[in-house]
């Protein structure tokens, strides 16, 4: 019985068929991911290495996992086993997992296979035509500048400085105007122990107007 994942590319898609206990723990049979939408594509020897997020539907057992991984940014598809290097595919934002990482009887040629397959860089882009601002800032997780929230480098936080308006020096200087300054005054005796101290507290006497 088949106990690894196969890929191959059909046309213009990257097909991912799950042995039989994959599929019976993905509950699905396979995948399938459009070329365009490959962003990377290597092996990394150490299988654990792919694993990220928490896990979600799936089977994890030591040694074995398959099933889908949650991210705040999407989610991962893995079937990968303990006993080789695994297949990792980096995906773009439309495709349906962010990163699909199988263990395949021999992931240097698959690797090969789908290198191939990829556009070339420089290639023109095939998605549609639209305003700049649709394009999401990668993270520097994935690769990019922005923070968390997708701010570039130097961009004013909403709530932190530099976000609220400048202040209305007008109004200050009318409301200054229009304050009721009060003295402060030491209400009560003032108990001060040794000589020193009741010198000090016949100075504060007098300049007080005499004790009370």
């Amino acid at each position: 019985m088949r106990s690894m994942s196969r890929v191959s590319v059909e046309g213009g898609e990257v097909v991912v068929r799950l042995s039989p206990q994959e599929a019976l723990a993905a509950r699905r049979r396979q995948l399938r991911v459009p070329v365009p939408a490959l962003r990377g594509v290597r092996v990394e020897p150490s299988w654990w290495r792919v694993l990220r997020g928490a896990a979600g539907r799936g089977m994890w057992r030591p040694g074995r996992c398959v099933g889908v991984r949650r991210l705040p940014e999407g989610e991962d598809f893995v079937a990968v086993k303990s006993t080789g290097p695994a297949l990792c595919m980096e995906l773009g934002p439309d495709a349906p997992f962010r990163r699909v990482a199988v263990s395949v009887p021999d992931p240097a040629r698959t690797e090969r296979a789908l290198r191939a397959a990829m556009p070339a860089e420089g290639a023109p882009d095939t998605d549609p035509p639209g305003p700049a601002t649709d394009r999401r800032a990668l993270l520097q997780h994935e690769g990019g500048i922005a923070d968390d929230h997708g701010r570039p480098p130097g961009a004013a936080s909403r709530t932190g400085t530099g976000s609220q308006p400048p202040a209305d020096e007008d109004r200050i200087r009318r409301a200054d105007a229009t304050r009721v300054r009060r003295a402060h005054r030491i209400r009560g005796p003032l108990r001060l122990r040794g000589t020193e101290g009741a010198d000090e507290a016949d100075e504060l006497d007098e300049m007080e107007g005499g004790p009370r």
